[in-house]
């Protein structure tokens, strides 16, 4: 008893000390995310169970604070500049998804999920279309574990293809919200790559996000459920709000700077979390076809919608 209390303990005091690294600022977020998965691989998450619901917290209030740096008109151009390769892209890759399913022999269930979360939002997109589709925990699970191993990786692997290939930071940021799955991803690799290209990132992936709604209602009628409520990601309203009031009240100049600062810390913090439920239990749990059918599907969308913007945009 004496031995688990005290290794209970050193679990705790280990989280809490890298968790005050992430909170200083110097840490950026995929140094963060891979803390999170030193402390989920080696020590353990002590608060595991509250894990998913910080995270979810975390994410909205940081990306609300981002858009205290961010202009109104900008924003609407970035919008409107991703909105025709935001549809091709997210109605093809949910097309591919099903075939990928099909071809795997993939439950139907987890393919759905994966070609929402990898089309749309991600872990969001995920936790809004579960109850429409009654997935069990099991199938839930496992096409989180493969969105947020994918999100994982492209932390790092986006910025280090868009130094390789010389993007400019309005092509990235556009790259970004198109291709990388969770929100706390596009905006972590974004920031990493440039002030203009987490600008783009982040306005087209929230647009990008809304399309929750008509896939939710499409998967309603596709699975015959009428009775589940839509999960409409409002923290994106007060995103939308933030901007305005960045844009048209003066005297916010004065305190932007320190809000943004503020969310980009949180952002790092997001990410520290969520590679701290990524165990190995975790990853063994996904199993080898679905994590193959989620990288054939990211593989697809990431080159479908960089070619598009390289030649087309």
């Amino acid at each position: 008893m004496f031995n688990l209390e005290k290794h209970s303990r050193t679990q705790q005091i280990i989280f809490v000390c890298l968790l005050l690294i992430c909170l200083t600022g110097y840490i950026t977020p995929p140094i963060a995310l891979l803390l999170g998965l030193l402390v989920a691989n080696i020590s353990g998450h002590p608060w595991l169970h509250l894990n998913h619901k910080i995270i979810h917290v975390l994410l909205q209030v940081s990306v609300v604070g981002l858009g205290f740096g961010m202009n109104v008109t900008n924003a609407l151009l970035s919008s409107k500049q991703g909105f025709m390769l935001t549809v091709a892209t997210l109605f093809s890759t949910i097309l591919i998804g099903v075939f990928l399913g099909k071809w795997f022999k993939t439950d139907k269930k987890i393919t759905h999920l994966i070609s929402c979360g990898t089309a749309i939002c991600g872990g969001s997109a995920i936790a809004a279309i579960t109850p429409v589709i009654q997935s069990d925990e099991k199938q839930t699970s496992i096409a989180l574990g493969v969105i947020f191993i994918l999100n994982s990786i492209a932390l790092f692997l986006f910025p280090a293809i868009g130094h390789y290939l010389n993007l400019s930071q309005e092509h990235f940021g556009l790259w970004c919200a198109l291709s990388i799955h969770d929100t706390s991803s596009v905006v972590g690799a974004a920031n990493k790559y440039g002030a203009v290209a987490l600008q783009i990132a982040t306005t087209v992936k929230l647009a990008r996000a809304l399309w929750i709604i008509p896939i939710v209602l499409l998967t309603s009628v596709l699975f015959k459920n009428k009775a589940s409520k839509i999960k409409i990601p409002y923290f994106i309203g007060f995103f939308i709000l933030a901007m305005i009031v960045n844009t048209y009240v003066p005297q916010m100049a004065i305190v932007s700077p320190y809000i943004v600062a503020v969310a980009k810390v949180g952002l790092t913090v997001t990410l520290f979390f969520i590679g701290s439920g990524l165990s190995s239990s975790v990853l063994l749990a996904v199993g080898i076809k679905p994590l193959i059918q989620g990288i054939l599907l990211w593989g697809f969308i990431a080159t479908l919608s960089l070619l598009a913007i390289l030649y087309f945009n």
